[in-house]
């Protein structure tokens, strides 16, 4: 499968990440020169650089990305609205939102529903798309189940591993869970832990659409000598 991809393959999956809180100005920037040098999917950054990523990315195919309620997920829904409203008015395409970690470990789905439906549901308003960060490392099975099934009743456009904050990344056995439980219609991101292009060879391989990493330089060297 990997014998037939590009470099430029590679980048198309990435969204290229800059989201530690105490990244400088001269990051999120240069991130964004890098994206659109290797026409990367997307810069994933923090909300408050959403106005001058987008404008700097303005008329290419790389897209705006950022994060809802990090890393924690447990802002109150009204407060999660209130960011997504704010980053899309500001230019952004995609949102990276995480669930309520802790309503999910209570099991009060309607909640985690409800939460869930009130960002989605602006996004998709706007045009955009949206990935549900589960954060798998403090998850059980059920758990994961439990998301991806509300997930694909909601029409999310992906669901994703993890905020790369937390205790563990992706793990090719949690993208086979996701693989297994989600419609047709709805897509993976892999993130946390991904800093190889072997690693991000076998996230694709079990599924995965879309990669978060903050190693894309490493990864796309890589592929530069593999793959010419």
């Amino acid at each position: 499968m990997s014998d037939k991809l590009t470099v430029r393959d590679i980048a198309a999956m990435v969204d290229h990440t800059v989201l530690a809180p105490f990244s400088k100005r001269e990051e999120f920037v240069n991130a964004c020169r890098f994206a659109l040098q290797h026409k990367c999917a997307s810069v994933c950054i923090c909300p408050f650089f959403v106005d001058e990523c987008a404008q700097r990315l303005d008329g290419s195919d790389v897209k705006t990305c950022t994060v809802i309620g990090f890393p924690h997920g447990t802002s109150a829904t009204e407060a999660k609205v209130a960011e997504t409203l704010i980053a899309l008015a500001t230019g952004a395409d995609e949102i990276d939102m995480v669930v309520n970690i802790a309503k999910v470990k209570d099991r009060d789905w309607k909640f985690v529903k409800d939460d869930i439906s009130a960002v989605t549901t602006n996004v998709h308003a706007a045009g955009k798309k949206i990935k549900v960060i589960f954060e798998n490392c403090y998850l059980d099975e059920e758990e994961k189940i439990m998301l991806c099934k509300i997930c694909t009743e909601l029409r999310c456009d992906w669901v994703k591993t993890s905020t790369g904050f937390g205790t563990g990344g992706s793990t090719i056995e949690d993208l086979n869970l996701m693989k297994a439980n989600i419609g047709p219609d709805v897509q993976i991101k892999a993130a946390g832990g991904i800093r190889t292009l072997d690693q991000l060879l076998e996230a694709r391989n079990a599924g995965a659409t879309r990669i978060g990493c903050s190693r894309t330089k490493d990864i796309l060297e890589d592929a530069a000598k593999r793959f010419s």
